[in-house]
């Protein structure tokens, strides 16, 4: 069977590519431009076109996947439908494996890739062989997004972006956390509530839903709620001081993402010493609060890479690094992913930089087929920047991101922490200093 994917590089289209190869399919898969992800897929074997042309589609090929982000009047995708290929999105096509397998779903608007990352682990530690499918490369992956495993289990991350997530059928779901977020699609809360209520309704009756009942969308949520529910909560709970104790990722936040690995994994009866364990042998994930020594003008600093683009998650991650290095100055670097996301959350974006001492901002990232040109023209980094310096913090505005690492190398001095945040490119900077891991 040959399968070829549109948008290959993408964190999850690539993820499945790997399932299918791993099944003995024969793949192939195009994107607009050569990454990491394309790269590690090659490796593997998968022939990997650069650039999206009518050409890559022949009519020998079974099956096309593509990426969300692909567009109707993609070359590909239209010579695919005219050649009769059966297409489907990836969220379609994920949705088709979580009927064949026993699924763990872990949504909510943050932690989804972190919670899903411990439970895998805490899974493979207790020598149930899952496969795994998340939304981040893991070192215990060799790098990869991806884990094939030989047992009935899958685990996957679920995202409600479009309400991709009413394409899955688990028969256990966790959420972690439900804000606002992706209002280009949903517009307001009531609409994002609606999409997660739909969700629910996915399990089985003997299914189990894992919220967390500090949150109180979620408890709004399932209030009259006929099915098993388990709450996890960081107040009153033994298991939260354990945590603090052994957990090497800091931050409050991975402490609610611990809870409800640790959670999942008691409803498949795992021992909780196999989850301490795997636990506490966690040490985070690509982009998600990865810190690394680095040298900055001959100054001993520290660079933290994270993936936060939501104002709930930059407060976090902020929290978290003055948690971690508390007497150090910390620099955050933010690059501002989607002109919709800045435009609607833009007083939430104002408040969310509170506990950093300085502050550096760029141009908003374009996410390909989601701008909206009336709104573009609302907004722009240098709008978030000013309206962030008139709540008394000392902000820089640079609107060419490749020019930062000259700037901090001008300012930076030994012991101060640069917190690099954002879901598009900004990340790239990072590869302009010497770096080592921290132990």
């Amino acid at each position: 069977m040959k399968i070829h994917f549109i948008g290959i590089g993408g964190i999850g289209v690539s993820a499945i590519a790997q399932y299918y190869l791993a099944k003995g399919r024969e793949i192939s898969g195009s994107d607009l431009a050569s990454s990491e992800i394309t790269k590690l897929l090659k490796k593997k074997g998968i022939k990997i076109i650069i650039g999206q042309k009518a050409k890559n589609i022949t009519k020998d090929i079974d099956l096309v996947i593509y990426s969300p982000a692909i567009q109707p009047d993609n070359p590909e995708l239209k010579q695919a439908k005219k050649f009769g290929i059966k297409c489907l999105s990836y969220p379609e096509a994920l949705g088709e494996l979580t009927k064949k397998h026993f699924t763990i779903a872990v949504s909510g608007t943050h932690g989804k890739s972190t919670t899903t990352a411990m439970l895998a682990l805490i899974l493979i530690k207790a020598g149930l062989n899952p496969t795994v499918i998340v939304g981040t490369k893991l070192k215990e992956f060799n790098n990869s997004n991806f884990r094939m495993g030989e047992s009935r289990y899958l685990v996957i991350e679920a995202c409600e972006h479009e309400e991709s997530f009413l394409n899955y059928w688990p028969k256990i779901i966790v959420i972690s956390n439900i804000e606002k977020d992706h209002l280009d699609y949903y517009k307001n809360l009531n609409n994002v509530m609606k999409a997660f209520s739909k969700f629910i309704g996915h399990l089985p009756k003997k299914g189990v839903l894992i919220v967390n009942k500090d949150d109180e969308n979620i408890q709004n949520l399932i209030i009259n709620n006929q099915l098993s529910v388990i709450n996890y909560q960081l107040s009153n709970s033994k298991d939260t001081e354990k945590l603090k104790k052994f957990l090497k990722v800091p931050g409050e936040y991975n402490i609610y993402n611990a809870l409800a690995a640790l959670a999942e994994a008691r409803v498949l009866k795992v021992p909780d010493k196999v989850s301490y364990q795997a636990l506490s042998k966690f040490r985070g994930t690509w982009r998600r609060f990865e810190i690394k020594k680095a040298i900055i003008s001959n100054h001993l600093s520290f660079i933290i890479s994270d993936y936060a683009h939501h104002p709930t998650e930059i407060k976090a991650a902020l929290s978290g690094a003055k948690d971690k290095f508390p007497n150090s100055k910390i620099w955050c670097v933010f690059q501002p992913h989607q002109y919709q996301r800045t435009f609607y959350l833009f007083n939430d974006f104002t408040k969310a930089f509170d506990d950093a001492d300085e502050i550096i901002l760029t141009k908003i990232y374009d996410v390909a087929g989601r701008g909206d040109d009336k709104i573009a023209k609302k907004v722009s980094g240098k709008k978030l920047a000013k309206a962030i310096e008139k709540r008394g913090k000392k902000v820089h505005y640079i609107d060419d991101f490749k020019k930062i690492p000259q700037f901090l190398r001008k300012k930076v001095k030994s012991n101060d922490v640069v917190l690099i945040m954002g879901a598009g490119d900004i990340y790239k900077i990072i590869s302009n200093f010497e770096l080592s891991t921290v132990d």
